[in-house]
């Protein structure tokens, strides 16, 4: 018993350590760039000359702008941007975490990439997209998701709560307000739906 509470403790801490570090990523980005950055850096980004490391986004249409399917997610529109995606991707991502750590890498980088593609596909050309809620919006279609494919009681009864705490969200993938990128909100969601069904047990049936 005490072995297995010592088991429970330092997979918590791991836990707790990752999704720090991913935050913290998140907040010194944005700060080194609202502060110092965006007064000193020019960047290209394949439409022109942007200020500051938010021009290393998605760009959609632009070869150069791919580039920000990697960077995307650790860049943000400012503090209120940052701190609107800071408790759900702890929340959500720590639902993940729950079952298998590597879950949360996974899960994270699909939803990354498929959100990201989506958006350099189908977005406005010559629009930035950034912020982590691509990644956000891919939790959020794993956890809602999870219960249908693997059909078991835990993942089920988490699918429903996530339905009922976080159900609202679903209105985020369609184009409600120009500043938001629903582009990203909707590839990112496709994102966590394809990595349940990969992820679930039965995926092989």
């Amino acid at each position: 018993m005490k072995q297995k509470l010592q088991t429970i403790s330092e997979e918590l801490k791991t836990q707790i350590k990752i999704l720090a570090g991913f935050v913290a990523t998140f907040w010194v980005v944005v700060i080194l760039n609202e502060v110092i950055l965006e007064r000193i850096l020019v960047i290209a980004n394949g439409c022109g000359l942007s200020r500051g490391l938010n021009a290393l986004g998605i760009v959609p249409q632009s070869l150069v702008g791919l580039r920000g399917i990697l960077f995307a997610p650790f860049l943000h529109g400012g503090f209120y941007h940052v701190a609107a995606n800071t408790a759900p991707f702890i929340i959500l991502g720590w639902l993940i975490m729950l079952r298998n750590i590597s879950d949360f890498y996974f899960v994270s980088a699909i939803s990354a990439f498929v959100g990201g593609l989506g958006t350099w596909l189908v977005g406005r050309p010559c629009s930035v997209h950034i912020g982590a809620s691509g990644v956000i919006f891919g939790y959020f279609g794993y956890l809602l998701f999870r219960g249908y494919f693997e059909r078991s009681f835990v993942a089920i009864a988490i699918s429903i709560a996530i339905a009922i705490t976080y159900g609202s969200l679903i209105w985020g993938v369609l184009p409600t307000r120009s500043y938001i990128s629903w582009e990203g909100h909707l590839f990112g969601f496709i994102g966590g739906i394809i990595a349940a069904k990969l992820l679930s047990p039965s995926k092989g049936a």
